[in-house]
């Protein structure tokens, strides 16, 4: 990085803050870390921020896994925005904690520091997993939003005509909705051009959508379930008896109105679509109460996927909310040649940083990172807190990381009145990072680097007639920041 950088960055962080401000880094710069570092400005004069992420890009899930055709949900861009323009804020991207910088580093830079994110999935482990055209929703869902780790993914889409979507989650109806939209309507998102050719040339006419259990537990919220059954030309397909309700069922919809939404909506799509469907229209199949039990590998093309084996499940427990699907041990297939795995993210552990590898998250209590829950009283590590899904887990929408980085920000609060936290001239900040970073010869993306390549991709998307053409490689990015 340039001495001119330095110097840039550091008259703009001290310009209004004391001599010795207390040094928050915020790990992360999707929702949960943009939400946190907004609300610990407004709470705290005295402190400034910085936001690091391995992207040179800002903005983590809600640029690349926000569907291109929810620009409404990308508004809180602006918003995240603002948080960078603030003197005491300032993004630093193309930083990897643990191959750039490690954490104990970090501790030694910062008063406070919190992690994110969740850039890694869940696993079945069962047979044929590893085979060609079986694929993490994740890496789908990066593929045509840009991510430049995606972007030499190149499924086959023109090799069959039908793909299985494992999970019935808003991810899922997302990947399924990307897949029959008509491209006419996707090219006026700011969908990548790599694929929306894919898309325009894919012969991909059925979706299944596989659930491990019924309609009233599919975990869609009802807005995504309405747009995946407007597409037009779409015919929906759904087993009537799928649909026959249990008293469990009833007690958990009278408990939970979305729940019910969600299953009256499922209903009237299977019983006002055409069957058999019209020549040339393609197919939404909803299959509840079956779990994979191994995918199937082609006679034709070795090493690459075929079919999904699935058992019928039926659902155990209790605890209404809680039922699980256990298997019946009645088996059939679905013929396919594309899977898509959408059963959820995982959260990678940092060197260093206490994790829990069974449920994914960094063992704390209100954000505060535990160092021992074995004893009575709960050991903290001081000054290390989580926010997001790296602290409850890969669950919720956008908005749910507001309250998640309120708590969070509560507890770091308490821990500044209390006397925990406290301004340490010791703490370089960002002037030690900066410093650190330029002796391994780090590139480090700022955050009007950022706009550099945001101004960039509106030009491109202009002249396509789309709001924006997404530089989706790590050098297209890195080339446009440094011009």
């Amino acid at each position: 990085m340039a001495i001119f950088g330095k110097l840039r960055w550091i008259s703009r962080s001290f310009t209004s803050l004391p001599a010795n401000p207390l040094r928050i880094c915020v790990v992360g710069s999707g929702p949960a870390g943009f939400y946190t570092a907004e609300k610990i400005l407004k709470a705290h004069k005295g402190v400034e921020v910085d936001i690091v992420d391995r992207l040179p890009t800002p903005f983590g899930l809600v640029r690349s896994g926000v569907a291109p055709d929810h620009p409404e949900t990308k508004i809180v861009i602006n918003q995240f925005s603002r948080v960078s323009q603030n003197d005491r804020c300032s993004f630093i991207g193309n930083v990897s904690v643990g191959s750039s910088v490690s954490l104990p580093e970090l501790r030694q830079m910062y008063n406070a520091l919190l992690a994110y994110g969740a850039e890694s999935d869940r696993a079945l482990g069962i047979p044929g997993e590893e085979l060609g055209g079986v694929y993490a929703a994740r890496e789908f869902v990066w593929w045509y939003n840009g991510h430049p780790d995606c972007r030499n993914l190149a499924p086959d889409l023109t090799s069959t005509d039908t793909a299985v979507i494992l999970g019935q989650g808003n991810v899922a109806l997302d990947a399924a909705r990307i897949l029959l939209r008509p491209t006419v309507e996707l090219a006026r998102t700011d969908i990548t051009s790599h694929a929306l050719d894919a898309l325009e040339e894919s012969s991909i006419r059925k979706v299944y959508l596989v659930g491990r259990r019924g309609p009233v537990q599919a975990a869609c919220t009802a807005k995504e379930l309405r747009e995946v059954l407007g597409i037009k030309d779409v015919s929906i397909h759904v087993k009537q008896a799928d649909l026959v309700t249990t008293p469990a069922d009833e007690v958990e919809m009278k408990n939970n109105r979305i729940r019910r939404r969600v299953y009256e909506l499922i209903s009237k799509a299977a019983s006002s679509g055409p069957s058999p469907p019209l020549p040339g229209q393609r197919e939404l199949h909803f299959v509840f109460f079956r779990k994979p039990d191994r995918f199937l590998e082609s006679d034709d093309r070795s090493g690459h996927v075929a079919g999904v084996h699935l058992e019928e499940t039926t659902l155990e427990g209790d605890d209404l909310g809680k039922r699980i699907a256990v298997g019946t041990g009645i088996f059939d297939d679905i013929s396919c040649g594309l899977v898509l795995k959408s059963i959820g993210y995982k959260s990678v552990a940092i060197d260093s940083l206490p994790f829990d590898h069974y449920k994914g998250i960094v063992p704390n209590v209100g954000g505060r990172v535990l160092s021992d829950s074995t004893g009575d009283l709960p050991q903290y590590e001081t000054g290390l807190y989580v926010c997001g899904w790296l602290k409850r887990g890969p669950t919720g929408i956008i908005a749910t990381n507001l309250y998640c980085a309120e708590e969070t920000v509560a507890s770091i609060s308490e821990d500044i009145g209390k006397g925990v936290l406290t301004s340490n001239s010791s703490k370089p900040g960002r002037e030690g990072l900066l410093q650190l970073l330029d002796s391994r010869n780090i590139r480090v993306v700022q955050f009007d680097d950022w706009e550099k390549i945001d101004a960039e991709e509106k030009e491109l998307g202009n002249l396509k007639n789309k709001p924006r053409e997404k530089l989706a490689t790590w050098e297209e990015l890195l080339q446009v920041a440094s011009e």
